[in-house]
């Protein structure tokens, strides 16, 4: 199985920090975020993995570079000035990522969600890891039925949020077209109507690096817990 890595966000939260480093290369922990992902991945197994960019993407390349010093192979998907949101970057990725499911991670979260466990979701459409809802986003977008995914209006239980990793076949985004701009929400609200977008609740660590404040305070979580062990 390939993983992409979506890196391709102006981040426009984090500036000034943003400015000059595009947000995937932000610091925590001693190394950059995209980092903890790249290293996180090829101990799970994972060899092939897939990096859109947009906003200072040169950056990205030069410090990663073919991913031979994580024990990865690393491909690149570039993408004009100002992104092709969610969808439309895995979309134009599909010819880098090939014909089978492969795990997608948003590169400005931290999270401890166990990546072997994408091996064992190849037979899902679609399939979202959930967190509870952090409080700069409490009331949720989903709920869940065993694992269908359905919407938090439903209230059918406890509410979840995306937690921007998830398994996909590529038949999901199918309908994308070359090029086009466009976020991930009209297809999982597609398949959420037609029952067939699943997904699990994690119940380990997360964090949305969204703001400065949430990266310092992780950066002292991830150095605190460094200098414990």
């Amino acid at each position: 199985m390939k993983a992409m890595i979506l890196a391709a966000g102006r981040g426009e939260r984090m500036r000034p920090l943003t400015d000059a480093t595009p947000k995937p290369l932000l610091m925590a922990g001693g190394k950059p975020l995209i980092v903890w992902h790249l290293e996180r991945l090829a101990a799970s197994g994972f060899r092939d993995v897939v990096i859109n960019h947009a906003h200072l993407g040169t950056q990205i390349e030069v410090a990663l570079g073919d991913g031979r010093a994580f024990g990865l192979n690393i491909c690149y998907s570039p993408e004009p000035p100002g992104a092709l949101e969610t969808a439309g970057g895995i979309a134009n990725a599909l010819p880098l990522l090939g014909s089978q499911p492969f795990l997608v991670v948003n590169g400005d979260v931290w999270c401890d969600w166990d990546f072997h466990r994408a091996h064992a979701l190849s037979d899902r459409l679609a399939h979202l890891v959930f967190v509870d809802n952090p409080p700069q986003h409490a009331g949720g977008d989903f709920c869940l039925e065993r694992e269908t995914v359905r919407y938090a209006s439903e209230r059918i239980g406890p509410t979840y949020t995306y937690a921007g990793t998830g398994v996909f076949s590529p038949e999901f985004f199918a309908e994308v077209p070359a090029g086009a701009v466009m976020k991930l929400r009209p297809l999982l609200d597609a398949a959420i109507a037609r029952r067939v977008l699943t997904g699990e609740r994690h119940t380990g660590r997360w964090v949305d690096v969204g703001t400065p404040e949430r990266l310092a305070e992780l950066d002292r979580e991830l150095n605190d817990r460094r200098q414990t062990t």
